[in-house]
């Protein structure tokens, strides 16, 4: 097991951090302000993305760090899961960074469905201009009316109708739907209620234009809504599409999001670490800089050893990460399963207990928009959520290794 970076990852690295510091950390403030004048209220139809962000792109696409997430040295950077970690890991000091590089969920995972599934046809229509970051997607499998930490309770059907599917169904928390260069949805139903649980779902892709695809509301978080991307629910009824709209197969669906999660969730929390190592670094700077009943305020009250306890908490989330995503490049998703559950519930937990220490520290600044703690915390807790809430990745790692000892005790007794 060897977690140094490879000479290609920390090359990509170098350049990628010159490109943060010359380009994106000048501007994102900015950035942030202008997409909140742009987008002031619930309004997703007249959405705008702030000019700066364009710009970026063009920039960032020109020196060769774009669709670094990509194991594809013709279409990305080629990296591997344990070479790309890192990279995201920086990507993630930034709220703004993973689109810049082409780089942002939902696209990723929506990008490698469609590179390891999708059909020459797909693959043109769609993963092209993914690809170019001339379109933006959303992944729709989250539904309001069932307890969705069991993905399997799904009500939403995908029938077949001759050479067409008609897909009915409600998805909510579908995130990027408020984007106004969002363009499809992949759509995730129930096709094949009479196989096994897991071989009854399907995914199909839907432009947004659709007759039947109706966008309810745009969701807060935290009473934000994270414009110009933001978060929706969106109903689909009676939604008729091609069945060569359909990806791979019936009944593949959880297939495909086996391969969709494992990386994606590498990428979300080497975000999450970078995210906790600057909300560290802003905790120390106001720790510094402020005094209070004649000390910095990093002398009063154990701030120590707070500061401490944060170093080795991100180091340990970080290390265990790398493991993840070690695991995965060398026997694959499907043998990495605890490491990545274990990853899904560490990772967010360590940064919104980061984010919520330096919160307190900076006082009333820390709950404002001057400093970006309360975006941090936003996404902090909703990743405790998203893909699978913490109790569910604790009870798979917990089977896991009852069925461990299971076998050892089996294998004894014979």
């Amino acid at each position: 097991m060897n977690f140094q970076p490879s000479p290609r990852s920390q090359e990509t690295l170098q350049r990628l951090r010159h490109f943060m510091r010359e380009h994106i950390e000048p501007v994102e403030a900015d950035y942030l302000r202008d997409a909140r004048a742009l987008n002031p209220g619930a309004d997703w139809t007249r959405w705008q993305v702030p000019a700066q962000m364009e710009e970026l792109k063009a920039k960032a696409r020109a020196e060769g760090l774009w669709n670094l997430f990509l194991p594809d040295a013709e279409l990305g950077a080629g990296l591997t899961t344990l070479e790309y970690a890192p990279l995201a890991e920086a990507m993630g000091r930034s709220l703004i960074a993973p689109e810049v590089f082409n780089c942002s969920a939902p696209d990723t995972g929506n990008m490698e469905v469609l590179y390891h599934f999708g059909n020459d046809e797909q693959k043109l229509r769609w993963l092209a201009p993914l690809l170019a970051g001339e379109i933006r997607s959303v992944f729709c499998m989250t539904e309001p009316e069932v307890a969705s930490s069991d993905a399997t309770n799904m009500q939403a059907t995908i029938r077949e109708d001759g050479d067409e599917l008609v897909l009915d169904g409600r998805k909510w928390w579908s995130t990027g739907l408020g984007h106004p260069n969002a363009k499809f949805a992949i759509f995730m139903g129930l096709s094949n209620p009479e196989n096994d649980r897991h071989a009854r779902h399907s995914m199909v892709l839907v432009p947004l234009d659709t007759p039947g695809v109706r966008i309810e509301r745009m969701l807060p978080c935290f009473g934000e809504l994270d414009a110009p991307s933001g978060h929706g629910e969106v109903m689909f009824e009676k939604v008729r599409v091609p069945r060569a709209n359909l990806v791979k197969e019936l009944g593949a669906g959880f297939a495909i999001a086996q391969g969709r999660l494992g990386p994606g969730r590498i990428h979300h929390c080497m975000r999450a670490i970078g995210a906790a190592e600057r909300a560290l670094e802003l905790m120390i700077e106001r720790g510094l800089s402020r005094v209070a009943f004649g000390k910095p305020l990093l002398e009063l009250g154990g701030n120590h050893e707070r500061i401490a306890d944060a170093r080795i908490a991100i180091d340990q989330a970080r290390l265990l990460t790398l493991h993840a995503a070690w695991k995965i490049d060398a026997h694959g998703v499907a043998a990495a399963m605890s490491e990545i559950s274990a990853i899904k519930v560490v990772a967010p937990n360590v940064l919104q207990h980061v984010v919520d220490e330096a919160i307190q520290l900076f006082g009333g600044a820390g709950v404002s928009h001057d400093v970006p703690l309360t975006s941090l915390f936003a996404i902090a807790r909703a990743l405790r959520i998203a893909d699978g809430p913490d109790a569910v990745h604790r009870s798979l790692i917990a089977r896991i290794e009852i069925g461990k000892h299971r076998k050892r005790i089996a294998g004894a007794a014979a």
